[in-house]
């Protein structure tokens, strides 16, 4: 085993970043998209988002479609059959009238049944119109959801590790719901106003042309006051969803830390930066459920402008006889007609507006690149012999935090990874899984790049077992086959009697069946752990890595699985991080890690012959040295 870079340079020391909770301890540096977290994190006044293009992105909703031509074809004749209704039935009333004033009352009767039957027929119609576009909403939302998670669990580490969980988990609920909201009202409204709108002026113009024109008065009213209005509702929709998103990731992060808050006393911080992100999204939302509720009354003010119009012309008109008085009947009831779906398309456009803002944003994670897993290599008959040359590594441009690093591990044999926090010990396992790719250099595995060998092989191929343990809401039984979901009961107990895991699982009300809370929180920190170990155990790894595997362990426990431990190590490659220096002396090689540099190798003995930092470090935890 050889390493280069041994002498400790005057290079700046850089923090190992944390790979989505699964390795590193907060050290990691920051970015200012990350909601920060206690004192000193970044502003709870998180940017919004740039604009998108909003035709684009209804480009793409519309995709969502293309798989329900069926439903969306029973929708539209529904919708037709609903506004044919609406159209004719003005006309026959005003029929109906002329027939009255003339004392045709023989031929009154038919009018009046064909009026009747189209109202039952225009009310089925609506029934038939809202319940697919319920159905239809659930699945196309169903559709995206799928398309959205499965877009975030092969997103690169790098991602996670540099936005909010809470933002990520907003645009999955939140954005997502209110696009399900235009689908199963919002939607059909709006296809049925316009096709209404069109037949109501069709209808209008066939009646009498001159009071038609005058009812375009209220149209380009209209235009000019919703053109004036939408972009401030497009403009505070988003900031409105842009501070949910914070807010919630706000939440997320103190439910996750409550723990912490509490030690230190840190409830009236948190809360004064609660009530900042919910006073500004109070403020937000209150503008722009204003905009967005001033279109509904401004409409009706133009409605009215128009009913005026033709009250006072239609009346001139059939006094010159021009006119009947079944036409101005027919006038008012198609005016308020035609007012009537400009004034719901007005109230669902604050609707449409949101949801295409959050279209946008559901979109922004679609469009993120997946993780590159590419790689033709298959590791069969793997040995575990692994190589980092002259690697050169930094999460942000301009602060490395790996140094030329080089390091040989042989296979079969157990390499202990020790240093300050900071020195980039974390950093290594996360090159080592492939969550992050080098700047320069090669980290090799048997002689091939790893970034030549497919990555689901070679997470197959590892097995890792962190300081901070994630355990899901499942079964014991299921967690531990989490790492091997192939393999059997009798390894399951092997795997578990090995990690001294079996004793404590047996113990429990229902066994291996019995079902783990959010994160295994009816468990112990040592049981968690425990069963983490023995799910590391059940992958049957060529390379194992231990991070600090055994620190919420009791000295008894601790002993027990250091003891089992020995004996999974035998043929395989072991990469341990360690702080407590006491669980790495038999290790066969011991690299010494500052600022992102080697700067000691050796075994235990040799190490301590040397008196150089891992001799202070040992001291310092074992005879009370003063840094």
């Amino acid at each position: 085993m050889a390493s280069n870079g041994m002498n400790a340079n005057n290079a700046p020391a850089q923090g190992s970043a944390p790979s989505n909770g699964q390795a590193g301890r907060g050290d990691a540096p920051q970015t200012n998209i990350r909601i920060g977290r206690g004192p000193g994190g970044p502003g709870r006044g998180m940017e919004v988002e740039k604009p998108k293009n909003g035709k684009q992105t209804l480009a793409r909703l519309v995709q969502y479609f293309s798989k329900e031509r069926g439903m969306l074809a029973g929708l539209l004749a529904a919708v037709i059959v609903v506004v044919l209704c609406s159209v004719f039935a003005p006309k026959l009333q005003s029929d109906a009238i002329d027939k009255i004033t003339d004392g045709e009352f023989d031929n009154l009767v038919p009018v009046l049944a064909l009026m009747l039957t189209l109202y039952v027929i225009s009310a089925l119609g609506t029934l038939f119109q809202t319940r697919i576009s319920a159905y239809l909403s659930q699945r196309i939302v169903s559709r995206m959801r799928e398309d959205l998670f499965n877009k975030i669990v092969n997103l690169p580490v790098k991602y996670l590790d540099t936005h909010s969980h809470g933002d990520i988990m907003s645009r999955m609920t939140n954005d997502v719901e209110n696009i399900s909201n235009i689908v199963s009202q919002p939607l059909s409204t709006l296809v049925n106003g316009v096709l209404t709108i069109i037949g109501t002026v069709a209808m209008m113009i066939w009646i009498c042309w001159q009071l038609a024109l005058l009812s375009c008065v209220t149209v380009v009213l209209t235009l000019i006051v919703t053109r004036l209005i939408s972009g401030k509702m497009r403009e505070y929709s988003r900031k409105r969803q842009a501070l949910l998103g914070n807010l919630n990731g706000t939440v997320e992060e103190m439910v996750a830390g409550y723990k912490t808050v509490s030690a230190y006393n840190y409830q009236p911080q948190v809360i004064e930066e609660f009530e900042e992100t919910s006073d500004n999204l109070t403020r937000v939302g209150i503008i722009a459920e204003v905009i967005g509720g001033s279109m509904g009354p401004l409409m009706n003010v133009i409605s009215n402008i128009g009913f005026a119009l033709i009250a006072a012309f239609g009346g001139y008109y059939a006094i010159h006889g021009l006119i009947s008085v079944g036409v101005i009947s027919a006038f008012i009831v198609y005016a308020k007609q035609f007012g009537r779906p400009i004034n719901m398309i007005a109230e669902v456009y604050g609707q449409i507006i949101t949801a295409i803002a959050g279209a946008e944003r559901v979109f922004a994670i679609m469009d993120e690149a997946d993780e590159d897993k590419s790689g033709a290599g298959t590791m069969e008959n793997a040995k575990g012999v692994i190589s980092f040359r002259n690697v050169n590594f930094s999460y942000l441009p301009g602060k490395q935090v790996l140094y030329d690093f080089s390091l040989d591990i042989y296979a079969g044999h157990k390499v202990a990874l020790v240093g300050a926090t900071g020195s980039g010990k974390t950093t290594v396992v996360n090159l080592l899984m492939r969550f992050y790719d080098v700047d320069s250099g090669e980290i090799l595995i048997d002689g091939v790049n790893i970034r030549d060998i497919d990555c689901n092989v070679l997470r197959r191929n590892m097995a890792i077992v962190l300081q901070d343990t994630v355990l899901f809401s499942d079964t014991v039984r299921n967690n531990l086959k989490y790492s091997n979901t192939e393999a059997t009961d009798e390894e399951m107990e092997c795997a578990t009697r090995m990690s001294n895991s079996r004793s404590m699982i047996t113990h429990l009300p229902g066994g291996y069946d019995t079902e783990l809370t959010e994160s295994g929180q009816n468990l112990s920190q040592g049981q968690r752990q425990l069963l983490s170990i023995g799910r590391a155990f059940l992958a049957h790894p060529k390379i194992l890595i231990l991070d600090e595997a055994t620190s919420s362990a009791d000295t008894r426990t601790e002993k027990n699985i250091q003891d089992a431990m020995v004996k999974l190590m035998q043929d395989r490659t072991s990469v341990i991080i360690a702080h407590r220096l006491s669980t790495i002396r038999d290790a066969d090689y011991i690299v010494v890690m500052d600022q992102g540099r080697i700067v000691e190798t050796g075994n235990h003995e040799e190490l301590m012959e040397e008196k150089g930092r891992y001799y202070e470090l040992y001291m310092t935890q074992f005879a009370g040295n003063q840094t």
